[in-house]
This record gives structure tokens, C-alpha cells and sequence, in this order.
């Protein structure tokens, strides 16, 4: 008899760019092999996987005989291979031109590794946007899966959802497949009879339907407790015998061969949305409260069902105003990706080409999505994962550096224009050792520091704020006995007394960020917050401007930011200078501090924060002046007139000192967030503030200046893989 049903099983592998390699060894062993091996034997059996780029790369260093064995089942008809995006970039947050990139070369490598025809993509984390389609076109892409939700949001009910559709923009056509929101519930945290008795009662409403589940394979072995579920236990197993048994009226097949059978239920198009849970982690917080007491409140009215048709959430691209840092990211890889466009339209020769070349692999990798967001995943709370985004960047900048013809072995450039985007101007200034980057209009902060020869950014930090789930860190975990929950609905403490570490900044964890305390302010008070902030230049704008400017030729470049504010209502001028020289890896900064009133006294504090430099190891330490050690990075450290303190990550390579041309006193603590990942809550280490202050006086005409030196010295040619996080990623 005909099928009643055709049903496709769309696995989506993934692991980030930046990830740890134990990570990726684990995934593949807990569920990437084990899922291989259990289908392996089904010959009746169809299936799609789509692996994304990093991780397809890490398989053919690691295990090529995995590729090996996906290859053959390609050959066989079981499999089919969906192409994508190589890095796995939110394809909203890259340019077209990027976008297209990035498909065909992922295309290639593909065809080149695992054969045959690459017909369908995966859009990373199903974000879309209806011009999206002019572009999966013209790079050659016949369909793509989205979720239900999208269709839902478009108009459609859920019995309307049983096939594909035709969509287009700009005269281009790309066929879209509905992924099933229940299914993904259902598998596998259900029992398999749960889902052949949902498929039976599609296949009763509409003989002949298509129908796809697609969703992460880490679902199936690596998510918290699905290993022993999924194999030991022999969901599996059982899963793949049902749809044996079943097969006289269910086709497992795959997406192509499916819609060789089944015509498109017509055209539609789709509003911008991602899966449901993404929708909801990109509305403000205070929204997301609100919104899940909304819903329970109609869930015990039994009205939810009546309206969750018409419920949206937020817009994926409002995570960069949710999270400053994310925007950071994504200005820096604009700005990169802008530069290497512009050096290809000027031609090139093939030495110039094959750097270029090197910049976009680079480039590439840096649009991995998963450091730009958050929801259930760590996502831009993992410094290791933020670390590589800018590890790619800087490099990818190096490479533009030379392909621009830059061959001089010391150079520095300064430059003021709009580069994060929020209407004003910001400064950078560059040389052949350092990259700084400095916000006039947000306190003269300076908010990117890259050291080339490492190619790790020391201003990668994320600032603590409130999120939705601190509710259930504040109640506590949940015990969920033996039920098998998605990793949505699981309130598991990777600790003890994380709803102590709950504080939040009403700042960004940068540097050159003034203060004026109270003067009975201590480490502790600053530290928790309850210091009195006296002064109103943290996030006030001020004036600047660069020596020289861009077109010139200097040894030395300079910013100088001035501001005159109130201190307990009185008005004080600050002046600081940030100079950059060619060939050294240092700035100076010099403050200069003006209109202070004779016979008043000031507490004064210049804060510094540096990340990727994590606490809890003997490698990563402070030292003084007479370079003996003063503890570990994450150490609470009350230095009394001193002229100086280093940070040294030995791993990492990397001596940071900062010095102070008068007696000066350093408080130190570190900053960390509490965040939730798959596996539960958890403290991560973001930071470490270093913050010189001192009780100041101004001389006869009202003055008062200080001018400090940061020196950073590498002892390593390359960045590591950014090991020594707490938290990691398995998806």
C-alpha cells in the first residue's frame, strides 16, 4: 500500500567555534557515534544530518573514519547530507555576501568529503528573515526546514503544517519545510510509541503528509541524562524497531526524496521568528517575567490553547541590545568583513589573494553564532567561546594588514568614525603591536584591547545582569525524580550558594571607567556595590579628539577625552590621554584633574577589568612591584601605596603590569556571573577588576594628575584554545 505518512528524522550536530576540545570528544562518544551505530543496521531506515563546519573539521582531524562511515552510507541512499552555513553564523547578523560565502564553500567541502548532492540547508538556530530566501537561492539551496512556529506566526493552523511550501523574495524560489514543535518535544523524551501514535492520527487527517522532525543530535546521548536513556535504556533502538514495524504505512525517508512524492501545499511568506524558546530569550527580562505569568495564567483558565496562536516573542537581532558585549562582536566583525571587501574590489595579485583568502576563513569562524546570544546555552556567558570569536578577528585583521600593504615592521594609525553603530563616534587607535578602541560617548571608557601577538582582545568581559531564570535560582533546585526532562524544564545547581553570587552592574565591566567614592568607600563596599558612586562620569560622554589624524605619518598616536561633570555637586574637569607608540605593546594614560576645590578631599578610582586571564590557578597569578607573587587572579587583594601591580597568565602567555608614576593604592576582586547551560546553574569567572584609587587634593590652582603605564608582554606566539573556563558548551 501507499505510505500514509512520509516522515523525515533532520539531526543537526553542532559544536562552537572556540569550544573545548574534550567537549567535542565527549559529544562524539556520548552521541554522534553511539546514533551512527544503533542506525547503522536499519537498512530499511532514512535519514537527513546536517553537521556543522567546526565540527565536521574536528571530526576529519579526529575521527575520519566516522566521515568515512557517513560517506558510505551517502553512497547506500540512507543518508542525506544538509548543507549550511561552514561556521554556523546566524545568518541575520552577516552580510548577504557573507552569507552566500559561506554556503558554497561549506557546499564544497561537503561534496569534496562526504558526496553526493547537497540540495538542502540548515539555517542556524532557524533565525529568519523573508529576504533570507534571495539569498539561500542564488547560493543554490532547494529547500531549508524552519520551525512550525514560524508558519504559525505567518497565519497558518497546525493541520495546516503537514508538507512544505514554496516561498520567495526577488523573483528567487526556495522551498521551506516545517519542523514539528511537538515532535521535538517528543523525541526522545517520550516513549517512541508517544510518536507513532502522533504520526497515525496525521496520517488519519491527511493520507500521504509529510511530516519533519529536526533537532539537535546531542539530544541523543549528550544532553544531561539522555545517554543512558537513549542507549542504555534502549529508547533507540526501540524508536528505530516501531518505524520498522511500521513501515507499510510510514516512510522514514529524507527531505529530497520526499518531496519528490509530495507536492507543495502552496506558497507563503514567512514572518522574521526563529523556534519559540529563541523568541522568548530575546525579549528584555522584565518581558519574559511577565510573558511566562501571562501564559500560566490562561494555561489554569484553559485558555492558552485559544491564544497562543497569536502570542509572538521578541526579534533575535535585539540580543545585541540586550547584551552591549554581543554588539561588540558583531561591530568588530562588520568592520572586518567591510575591510575585506573593500581590499577585493581593488584586485589583487595571488599573493595578496591568498592572504585575503586567510582573512575570510578567519572572518568566517568568527561569525559563529553561538557566542552572540543566550537562552538555554551558555552562548555569550562563556569567556572561551567570546575569546574566539575576537581570536579570529584580530588574526583576520593581521591578514587584511598585509594584503592593504602595510609592510612596515612599527607602524601606528588613529581614527574616529561610528563603529559599533550607535550614532556617535568611537576612536581606534591601532599599531603593528596593540589595537585599543575607546567610547567617547559612554564615560571615555576604553572597551576593546587587543594584543596581536596573542590575538586575544584583554577587554572580552560580560557585565552581570538580571536574567528571567535568576527567579528559579533564587527558589532553588527542583528535584525531578526519575522523569526525563528537556533540558528546557531542568532547575539543576552545578553549585551551592549561587543566589549569593547574584549582583548586577549598572556599567559595563571596561576600563579607563571613572569613579568618585565616598570616601569611607572599602574593597568590600566597592565590591558588592554598596560603595556611593559620588561622581557622574561612569556612563556621561565626553568630548575628544585624536593626534594625529588618520592620513598621517607619527611614531605615536593619541586620544584625549575631557569632561566636565559634578562631584557632590561641585564641578570638577576631568582629562585623560591614551597614547599609543609603534613597536611597543604598552599605552600610557595620563589624567589630569582640574577645578578641584582647595579644601576639599576626593576619593578617586580608575577602574580596569581583564579578562580571559580566569582565577583558580597557580598559573595565573598577581605580583608586586618586587615580582613576588600576591595570589591567584581571582584573589581580593588591598594594596597601600605602592607604584604598581602585575597580572601574569603563564597559559595563556601573557605579562600584564600596570604602574603608577605616584603612590598609589589597588583594589582587586573578581567579577563573575551566574548563567544557565544544558547541563544546569552555574558561577563563571568574566573578569578581574583592578582599580587604582587614590584620596586626592588639588594644589594651589586647583590640580591634580597621574599618569600610568600598561604593559603587556607575551610569552607565547599563539593564542591556546582559551582553556581554564568553568563552563562549556555541548551544543
Amino acid at each position: 500500500m501507499a505510505p500514509r505518512v512520509h516522515f523525515s528524522l533532520i539531526l543537526h550536530n553542532h559544536q562552537p567555534i572556540g569550544n573545548f576540545d574534550h567537549v567535542f570528544e565527549q559529544a562524539y562518544q556520548d552521541s554522534y557515534l553511539p546514533f551512527l551505530e544503533v542506525f547503522e543496521p536499519y537498512e530499511h531506515l532514512r535519514i537527513a544530518l546536517h553537521t556543522s563546519g567546526p565540527l565536521c573539521q574536528w571530526l576529519d582531524r579526529h575521527h575520519p573514519d566516522y566521515l568515512d562511515r557517513i560517506r558510505q552510507l551517502v553512497q547506500y541512499g540512507r543518508l542525506e547530507i544538509i548543507g549550511g552555513a561552514f561556521y554556523e553564523p546566524i545568518l541575520a547578523m552577516i552580510p548577504s555576501r557573507d552569507r552566500i560565502g559561506q554556503i558554497e564553500r561549506f557546499r564544497t567541502w561537503l561534496s569534496r568529503r562526504l558526496g553526493g548532492e547537497i540540495r538542502g540547508m540548515w539555517v542556524p538556530e532557524r533565525v529568519w528573515e523573508q529576504s533570507m530566501a534571495r539569498d539561500l537561492a542564488d547560493a543554490g539551496v532547494y529547500y531549508t526546514l524552519l520551525d512550525d512556529y514560524h508558519f504559525k506566526n505567518a497565519g497558518l493552523t497546525e493541520e495546516q503544517l503537514d508538507g512544505y511550501y514554496l516561498t520567495e523574495d526577488d523573483g528567487r524560489v526556495l522551498r521551506v519545510i516545517p519542523g514539528s514543535e511537538p515532535l521535538r518535544y517528543m523525541i526522545p523524551f517520550q516513549s517512541p510509541e508517544e510518536t507513532i501514535a502522533y504520526l497515525g492520527r496525521i496520517s488519519e487527517r491527511h493520507p500521504g503528509a509529510f511530516v519533519a522532525f529536526g533537532d539537535d543530535g546531542e539530544k541523543f546521548g549528550s544532553w544531561p541524562d539522555t545517554k543512558q536513556h537513549v542507549y542504555q535504556n534502549g529508547w533507540l533502538r526501540h524508536f528505530f524497531d516501531l518505524l520498522t514495524a511500521n513501515k507499510d504505512w510510514l516512510d522514514t525517508t529524507t527531505p529530497s526524496q520526499a518531496m519528490q512524492q509530495v507536492d507543495a501545499l502552496g506558497k507563503i511568506y514567512l514572518p522574521e521568528g526563529s523556534y519559540r524558546e529563541m523568541t522568548e530569550w530575546a525579549m528584555p527580562v522584565d518581558r519574559q517575567i511577565e510573558s511566562h505569568e501571562v501564559q500560566h495564567m490562561l494555561e489554569e483558565s484553559s485558555q492558552w490553547h485559544r491564544v497562543s496562536a497569536f502570542v509572538r516573542g521578541g526579534f533575535w537581532r535585539n540580543f545585541k541590545t540586550r547584551y552591549p558585549e554581543s554588539n561588540e562582536m558583531y561591530a568588530r566583525m562588520m568592520q572586518v568583513s567591510g575591510q575585506l571587501a573593500s581590499l577585493e574590489k581593488a584586485g589583487t595579485d595571488e599573493t595578496i589573494q591568498s592572504l585575503l583568502e586567510s582573512a575570510r576563513d578567519e572572518l568566517y569562524q568568527a561569525q559563529c553564532n553561538c557566542s552572540y546570544w543566550h537562552g538555554a546555552f551558555g552562548g555569550i556567558y562563556l569567556p572561551h567561546l567570546r575569546n574566539a570569536v575576537f581570536q579570529h578577528l584580530i588574526r583576520a585583521d593581521g591578514f587584511l594588514e598585509q594584503a592593504s600593504g602595510r609592510n612596515r615592521a612599527r607602524w601606528c594609525q588613529a581614527s574616529q568614525s561610528d563603529l559599533n553603530f550607535d550614532g556617535r563616534d568611537e576612536i581606534q587607535l591601532s599599531s603593528d603591536q596593540l589595537n585599543l578602541l575607546l567610547e567617547p560617548g559612554c564615560g571615555g571608557r576604553l572597551y576593546e584591547l587587543d594584543v596581536r601577538s596573542i590575538a586575544h582582545n584583554l577587554l572580552a568581559t560580560l557585565s552581570r545582569r538580571p536574567e528571567a531564570y535568576h527567579q528559579k535560582v533564587l527558589a532553588g533546585p527542583s528535584g525531578d525524580g526519575d522523569h526525563m526532562a528537556s533540558i528546557h524544564d531542568r532547575v539543576v545547581f552545578k553549585q551551592e550558594g549561587l543566589d549569593q553570587l547574584l549582583q548586577y552592574d549598572d556599567y559595563g565591566r571596561k576600563s579607563l571607567i571613572d569613579h568618585f567614592f565616598d570616601r569611607e568607600a572599602t574593597l568590600d563596599t566597592v565590591r558588592d556595590g554598596s560603595a556611593q558612586e559620588k561622581g557622574d562620569f561612569i556612563l556621561s560622554p565626553y568630548d575628544a579628539e585624536i593626534q594625529p589624524n588618520e592620513s598621517a605619518t607619527a611614531t605615536q598616536v593619541q586620544a584625549t577625552l575631557r569632561r566636565t561633570g559634578f562631584v557632590e555637586g561641585v564641578p570638577i574637569s576631568v582629562s585623560k590621554k591614551v597614547t599609543l607608540g609603534e613597536g611597543e605593546s604598552a599605552i600610557v594614560v595620563e589624567y589630569f584633574l582640574e577645578q578641584l576645590p582647595p579644601d576639599q578631599v576626593f576619593h578617586f578610582a580608575v577602574e580596569w577589568n581583564f579578562a580571559g586571564m580566569p582565577a583558580g590557578a597557580d598559573d595565573r597569578l598577581f605580583y608586586g612591584a618586587d615580582q613576588q607573587p600576591l595570589g591567584q587572579l581571582g584573589s581580593q587583594l588591598d594594596l597601600r601605596e605602592v607604584t604598581g601591580i602585575g597580572l601574569v597568565d603563564r597559559w595563556l602567555g601573557i605579562d600584564v603590569g600596570l604602574t603608577c608614576n605616584r603612590p598609589t593604592n589597588f583594589w582587586t576582586f573578581p567579577i563573575a556571573t551566574v548563567s544557565q547551560s544544558e547541563g544546569g546553574f552555574e558561577a563563571v569567572h568574566q573578569s578581574v577588576v583592578v582599580m587604582p584609587h587614590w584620596l586626592i587634593q588639588g594644589d594651589s590652582q586647583g590640580q591634580w594628575g597621574v599618569t600610568m603605564r600598561l604593559s603587556m608582554q607575551s610569552t607565547a606566539e599563539h593564542t591556546p584554545a582559551t582553556e581554564g573556563a568553568t563552563a562549556t558548551l555541548i551544543r
